[in-house]
């Protein structure tokens, strides 16, 4: 057995930085122990196959491609990866998505309201995404993603699908064990619970978050940016390293949550995959399937809204607005802060929600290693003020960092841990949940934690605001409330009747809660 080369080819090594370079070896190492373990590529995907062809079952290496094994028997293919998505509306829409490691013929869902009586049918699209090889760094690779639309269901239904294609049919007896379920958002508002982090990529913290995350039984999971971490570089630059088989694993990672819980990504800067398209997210548009919800999802496909329940949730593409890091920096010409503006009014108009709550990828305020950035003070939080937004939830620095209530750029009102806080008086909560299960950051030096059961007083933290010139103003800031340097989960509980409220906590993967606050409107 040939022993496995873990350098950086050195044409890749003179365009990275001595820190890029490092988690370009971290991250590779880390994808060859995973694809030992869980077997998640063409050789582990493949029934009676390996990624060789030798059928030993010896795992593929750093770039192998399932694309060497496309002109197999459909009945060798197994489908893997499921995630669902609502459509533009919960009630009555769902879309789901998967993976095959070969191509497929006529790719289908099965659906039905019984596990044993999957009677609809419905076709799927396969999109297949190529990504050109790397002279000296990667061979040419080539995926498979399938997506279905499921419309005109019925609200507060639960549902049972199976996903097939010619020479695969879940309602055969020996692939029953691959049929999940989902449920549809009710009729009318009912208390629920939904989650969210950031920054989550393929490690044993990030399945474990996942743990955690089935746990709380949500109707949704937002994931804001950060998605996998095939892009180690996060530039949005063709220079940046890349390994398309990381999606792969991680795909297969959160299966056992995405497949039934309905995963609502947005886009982060690891996000941005230069060799797709000009703005980078030809691979996201090939992934996943997103609510076209009045923005153009063919160019952005991390920009869209829903509402379930009480609860209207944006998800922004914070990429368009970042000083920190200007790949693409305007690239909607400020159409999606036109957008935002007109959809968060919208909703506040709306008599049916009773909260609003914007999720992206980097920090109106932290004051972690990325810190604050000025482009989405300077574009979005006068919108966020503006509309009375009542949560905001960010990822882009590996901690969990709650504010207190922001008015007018300053503090509103102090939100101790347990605290009940009021955004048309006080303010709005800001929530770094950057830690999905990458690896973690910290806080400035000399700056303690400071969580539920571990609370240090601390009048002022000095951070630093990102700014148009690219250069770093500093700041001595006062909202730094909780600060916990450890993986977490946001849990939200979205309350409803008489006094509806948003009930709002961080949990470790051990189940362990480092925060909690409630959000009451006009209390």
């Amino acid at each position: 057995m040939d022993i496995p080369d873990f350098g950086i080819p050195p044409r890749l090594a003179r365009r990275m930085s001595m820190a890029e370079q490092h988690e370009y070896l971290r991250t590779k190492l880390t994808r060859r122990r995973t694809l030992v373990t869980a077997g998640a590529v063409a050789g582990g995907l493949l029934t009676g196959c390996s990624a060789s062809g030798s059928g030993d079952g010896t795992a593929a290496g750093p770039s192998a491609s399932a694309s060497t094994l496309t002109k197999v028997p459909g009945s060798a293919v197994a489908p893997f990866g499921r995630h669902l998505a609502f459509g533009a509306d919960p009630k009555t829409q769902m879309r789901i998505s998967w993976q095959v490691p070969a191509a497929v013929k006529k790719p289908y869902v099965r659906i039905g309201l019984r596990p044993d009586d999957l009677d609809r049918r419905i076709e799927a699209e396969v999109r297949d995404l190529k990504t050109p090889a790397l002279q000296g760094i990667r061979p040419a690779f080539e995926q498979y993603y399938v997506h279905a639309a499921l419309d005109t269901l019925r609200p507060g239904t639960t549902y049972y699908y199976g996903v097939g294609h010619d020479g695969f049919d879940p309602a055969e007896p020996r692939h029953r064990s691959t049929i999940a379920s989902f449920r549809t958002a009710p009729a009318t508002p009912e208390s629920f619970t939904f989650t969210a982090f950031g920054d989550q990529g393929v490690s044993e913290a990030a399945s474990a978050n996942d743990h955690v995350l089935l746990r709380q039984d949500p109707a949704f999971h937002l994931h804001a940016g950060d998605i996998c971490y095939a892009n180690v570089g996060g530039r949005g630059k063709e220079s940046d390293g890349y390994d398309p088989g990381f999606w792969d694993l991680f795909l297969k990672q959160n299966e056992s949550v995405a497949k039934s819980v309905p995963w609502m990504v947005t886009t982060g800067n690891h996000d941005m995959e230069a060799w797709y398209s000009p703005d980078g997210y030809g691979g996201q548009l090939a992934r996943f399937s997103l609510p076209d919800s009045g923005f153009d999802p063919r160019t952005a496909p991390g920009v869209y809204a829903f509402t379930y329940g009480n609860v209207g949730v944006v998800a922004l593409d914070a990429n368009d607005v970042s000083y920190e890091i200007p790949a693409n920096l305007g690239y909607t010409e400020g159409r999606q802060t036109k957008w935002l503006d007109r959809t968060l009014g919208e909703l506040r108009a709306d008599r049916s929600v009773d909260f609003v709550v914007a999720f992206f990828h980097h920090c109106a305020y932290s004051t972690s290693t990325h810190a604050s950035d000025g482009g989405i003070r300077a574009e979005w939080v006068p919108l966020f003020a503006k509309h009375q937004v009542d949560l905001v939830i960010n990822g882009h620095n590996h901690v969990y960092e709650r504010t207190d209530a922001i008015l007018n750029g300053e503090v509103g009102a102090q939100v101790p841990i347990g605290a009940t806080t009021d955004p048309t008086r006080d303010g709005i909560v800001y929530v770094t949940a950057g830690g999905g299960g990458r690896d973690l950051y910290g806080f400035p030096a000399g700056v303690e934690e400071s969580y539920e059961g571990h609370v240090t007083d601390r009048e002022s933290v000095d951070s630093f605001t990102w700014t148009r010139s690219r250069d770093t103003k500093a700041e001595s800031v006062h909202w730094s409330r909780v600060r916990y340097r450890g993986f977490s989960v946001l849990a939200v509980e979205a309350e409803t009747g008489a006094k509806p409220s948003l009930k709002v906590s961080a949990l470790t993967p051990t189940g362990e809660r480092v925060d909690h606050f409630e959000v009451r409107r006009g209390r």
